[in-house]
């Protein structure tokens, strides 16, 4: 009897190292399966592909274990290896909170963003002369503000609207930042603009219609300037990851994301703020993250109630926009506040990140 359980018992052990050897080689499968899924910006979890492997390896089973058992198995080793995917996929990632577990902390003029403190960025749309971006920029100023925004070169739907006063517009913002010891961020759209612009701003915004221009992306991870870059229109939170893969792969690691909306079927915003982001990218990535509420609602009446949502779902900032006349602005009227309104939204707001505190 003991001769035939010892056997029995090294046939056992055999079987083990195979099996083993089979979910290693299974393993090495599914690596070389996310990585062409990442490439492809697909999502890792595909139920229905999962269900037919179900279905065949039941429909070949002759016992001793039942379906069921067989199924409960099956699951298990493929659960391990979609974990496998996420892990080999996020440790290549130098933006991920897996190669950075503490959180990036970026500082401009003063200002840290990613520290747990509210950060805001406020400014008009574009930059139409010295005189309206003077007159932000001193509200701005009075509320111990730190960051403006300013559009110099402005990417339109249309190519016949408003596209930005370019150099001039930048050269405006240095004049009046400046003055008034602020810090510029205007968005670049084309990577040979980029080395005469760190002459006049100070933090390069990369917008929603070129989050995938990558030729530009490249460019702005190879100077020594924070990049704020705006999640783009249509894109998904891995797209928009690995985005900010392509800044950081170049060497420039003080990248700040900006959810701004995407667009849905949905009519009555803009676009459709996903707030749900926030959370998503802070769990994912070790990076900043800023809310637009003004291009993700493209309404006056609600930049205040998303701006508080911005900040009780954890977000390190929010942006909007100011204009001293809004009836009068070559770009986005409907969505810019005068200063009366820029006043109380801020009270408002900074009473809110009080009583979160």
């Amino acid at each position: 009897m003991s001769n035939q359980m010892e056997q029995l018992r090294e046939q056992l052990d055999e079987v083990n190292l195979e099996i083993l050897d089979l979910i290693n080689r299974r393993a090495e499968l599914v690596q070389e399966i996310g990585k062409v899924k990442s490439k492809q910006s697909m999502y890792k979890f595909d139920p229905v592909r999962e269900r037919e492997m179900l279905d065949n390896i039941k429909k070949h089973n002759t016992g001793p274990f039942e379906d069921a058992t067989i199924d409960h198995i099956f699951k298990e080793i493929f659960k391990a290896g979609l974990e496998l995917q996420k892990d080999d996929h996020q440790k290549a990632l130098l933006v991920s909170r897996k190669k950075q577990p503490e959180n990036t902390v970026i500082e401009i003029n003063g200002t840290k963003i990613g520290n747990g403190s509210a950060n805001y960025v406020f400014g008009p749309c574009a930059v139409e002369s010295y005189e309206q971006v003077a007159q932000v920029a001193e509200a701005v100023k009075a509320k111990g503000l730190k960051l403006l925004r300013g559009g110099a070169f402005k990417p339109r739907t249309s190519p016949y609207d408003f596209q930005g006063l370019g150099v001039e517009g930048l050269q405006i913002l240095k004049r009046v930042a400046d003055e008034y010891d602020l810090a510029v961020i205007s968005e670049i759209v084309n990577p040979a603009h980029i080395e005469e612009a760190v002459e006049y701003i100070d933090v390069i915004q990369i917008g929603a219609r070129n989050m995938q221009n990558f030729e530009l992306l490249k460019a702005a991870g190879e100077v020594d300037k924070p990049v704020l870059l705006k999640r783009g229109l249509s894109a998904t939170i891995q797209e928009f990851i690995n985005a900010a893969e392509y800044i950081i792969s170049r060497g420039n690691a003080n990248i700040i994301l900006c959810e701004r909306g995407i667009r849905t079927y949905e009519t009555a915003t803009r676009n459709t703020l996903d707030i749900s982001a926030v959370p998503v990218l802070k769990k994912e990535t070790h990076l900043p993250i800023l809310v637009d509420v003004t291009h993700s609602t493209g309404r006056r009446d609600l930049l205040l109630p998303t701006a508080k949502a911005a900040l009780a779902i954890g977000a390190d900032g929010v942006m909007a926009e100011v204009h001293p006349d809004p009836a009068v602005a070559l770009s986005d009227s409907a969505q810019q506040m005068d200063i009366p309104t820029f006043d109380k939204f801020f009270e408002e707001i900074t009473d809110l990140e009080n009583r979160l505190k």
